[in-house]
C-alpha cells in the first residue's frame, strides 16, 4: 500500500491547569521539513519533539502546532519581595522630599527595582505533564498517518488506472508491430524497384539488407521490458512499506522503454499509442510527487 504525504491530525486533552491542543499537518516534500510552533513553556523540548516526529513521519513538509489554553483558575506566576519594595519606596520618597520633587510615579519605579518581582518557579515543566504532552502528540501523529493512508488509497487507484492505460497502449502497439514490419519491408522493396527496375539489383542482397534494417527497428525487447516494469510498479504499490522514491525510479524506466519504442516505431499509427502512453506516464509522475 502507498501513503500520501498530505495529512492532518489533531488531538486535545485537559492537563488540569489548562487545555492542550496539538495539530500536525503535512504536505509533499522531497525530504522531512519540520516547522514547530510551541508555547514558551515547551521550547526546551524542541529537539525531543523533532526526534519524535522524524521517527514516525518519514517525509513531507510537516507543521507542528501546540496550543496551551490556561484554565479558569490561575496561580500567581510571580511573588514580590515586600520588604525590599518598601525599602526602595521609602528611600525614593526621602530623596524626592530632599529636592522638593513630586512623588508621582515612585510606586512604579520601586516595583521595577531589582529583585522586587521574583518568579515563583512554577514555570518549570513537570515530567508528568510532559508525558501527557507526548501522549497527545502521539495521538495527533496517528491521526495524521491515518489521513495519509486514506489519501494513499485514492492515489493508488489513480496510479493503477494509469498503469493499465499504458498496458492497453502497449497491447495496441503489439498488434500493430507485425503489420509495421511488413509495411517497412514492402516500402523498401518498392522504392528500390522504382529506382533500379526489376532486374537492376541482387534480390538476395536486398533481402539481407532489409532484414538488417528491420532488426535495427525491432521493439520486441522493449515491449518485454515495458511489461516487466508495469508489473513491478504494481507489485511495489502492494508492498507494506510505502516507497514513492522507488516508484519514481520505476517510472523513469517505463519512460525509457516508451521513448525507445517511439524512436524505433517509424510508423504513424503506432506513434499515436506511444503518445498516449507518454501522457499516462506524465500523470503518474505528477501523482508520485505526493507519494510517501
Amino acid at each position: 500500500m502507498i501513503k500520501s504525504m498530505t495529512g492532518f491530525g489533531q488531538a486535545t486533552t485537559n492537563l488540569g491547569e489548562g487545555v492542550i491542543s496539538i495539530e500536525v499537518k503535512s504536505l509533499n516534500s522531497k525530504f522531512l521539513d519540520l516547522n514547530l510552533r510551541l508555547p514558551k513553556k515547551y521550547a526546551e523540548k524542541e529537539l525531543a519533539l523533532r526526534n519524535v516526529i522524524s521517527d514516525k513521519l518519514e517525509r513531507g513538509k510537516v507543521s507542528l502546532s501546540i496550543d496551551l489554553q490556561p484554565g479558569l483558575k490561575q496561580e500567581i506566576k510571580h511573588h514580590y519581595n515586600e520588604a525590599l519594595f518598601a525599602s526602595y519606596y521609602n528611600e525614593l520618597k526621602r530623596l524626592a522630599a530632599q529636592v522638593s520633587a513630586p512623588a508621582d510615579g515612585l510606586f512604579q519605579i520601586a516595583l521595577n527595582s531589582p529583585d522586587v518581582v521574583q518568579n515563583n518557579g512554577r514555570e518549570e515543566l513537570d515530567p508528568a505533564e510532559w508525558e501527557r504532552v507526548l501522549s497527545v502528540l502521539d495521538e495527533a501523529i496517528r491521526h495524521c498517518d491515518k489521513f495519509r493512508s486514506t489519501e494513499g488509497k485514492s492515489l493508488e487507484s489513480k496510479l493503477s488506472a494509469y498503469i493499465e492505460n499504458i498496458r492497453q497502449g502497449l497491447l495496441y502497439v503489439e498488434e500493430l508491430d507485425p503489420k509495421r514490419v511488413e509495411k517497412i519491408r514492402a516500402r523498401i522493396k518498392g522504392n528500390i524497384t522504382d529506382f533500379f527496375g526489376s532486374e537492376g539489383f541482387d534480390a538476395n542482397r536486398l533481402e539481407q539488407e532489409i532484414i538488417f534494417y528491420i532488426e535495427k527497428l525491432d521493439i520486441h525487447e522493449e515491449r518485454v521490458r515495458l511489461k516487466t516494469h508495469l508489473d513491478y510498479f504494481l507489485k511495489v504499490m502492494d508492498d507494506k512499506q510505502s516507497s514513492g522514491k522507488k516508484l519514481g525510479f520505476i517510472a523513469q524506466e517505463i519512460g525509457r522503454e516508451i521513448n525507445t519504442i517511439g524512436s524505433k516505431a517509424n510508423d504513424a499509427e503506432m506513434q499515436k499509442y506511444v503518445v498516449l502512453m507518454k501522457e499516462e506516464l506524465e500523470k503518474i509522475k505528477e501523482q508520485l510527487n505526493n507519494v510517501l
